[in-house]
C-alpha cells in the first residue's frame, strides 16, 4: 500500500472510520480487521493517562518473537499519539490479535537505540519510514511484551 495514500486516507476519513474498524474487529474476534492492506493489525488498550479511561486503538504490527513492535507514528503528525502518551505514563497495556487477548509491558524505543529496528520496520512496511519524513518530531518505536 502506497504510504501517501494512506496519508491520504488517514486525513480524510480514517478517523471516522476507526471506531467502526476497532468495533468489528471486537465482534469477529479479529476475523474482519487483523488484515489490512499495510500489514497486520492489533488492539491496544492503555489507560488514559488524564482520565484514567480504557482506550482501545487500532494499531499496524510487526511480530517481535513473543511480543510486538508498534510505532508511535500517528500518520506523520507533528503530535505524538494518545495512545503513546498513555504507555509513557503507564507502560502496561492490553493487546488483542484476532482473538487473542494479553497482558503487555511497554518498552518505549528511541534513538540511537531504534536505529537498528528501523531498516526492518521499514521492509515491513515502507509507510512507517515515510511518516519520520513528514514530521521533526522523532517517531519511537514501541515493543510490547507479554506479561505472564
Amino acid at each position: 500500500m502506497n504510504p501517501k495514500w494512506t496519508v491520504r486516507f488517514d486525513r480524510i476519513i480514517g478517523r471516522r472510520l476507526y471506531p467502526i474498524h476497532r468495533r468489528v474487529y471486537v465482534v469477529t474476534g479479529g476475523l474482519v480487521g487483523h488484515r489490512s492492506g499495510a500489514g497486520p493489525i492489533l488492539l491496544i488498550t492503555t489507560t488514559g493517562r488524564r482520565s484514567g479511561q480504557a482506550r482501545t486503538t487500532p494499531l499496524l504490527y510487526m511480530p517481535d518473537g513473543a511480543g510486538f513492535l508498534v510505532v508511535g507514528s500517528n500518520g506523520g503528525r507533528d503530535r505524538p499519539p494518545a495512545w503513546l502518551l498513555n504507555l509513557e505514563a503507564r507502560p502496561e497495556a492490553t493487546v488483542q490479535v484476532r482473538r487473542k487477548k494479553q497482558a503487555v509491558s511497554a518498552e518505549i524505543i528511541r534513538r540511537p537505540e531504534a536505529d537498528d529496528l528501523w531498516p526492518l520496520l521499514a521492509q515491513h512496511y515502507e509507510g512507517w519510514r515515510y511518516y519520520q519524513e513528514l514530521t521533526d518530531r522523532e517517531i519511537p518505536v514501541v515493543r510490547l511484551l507479554p506479561v505472564h
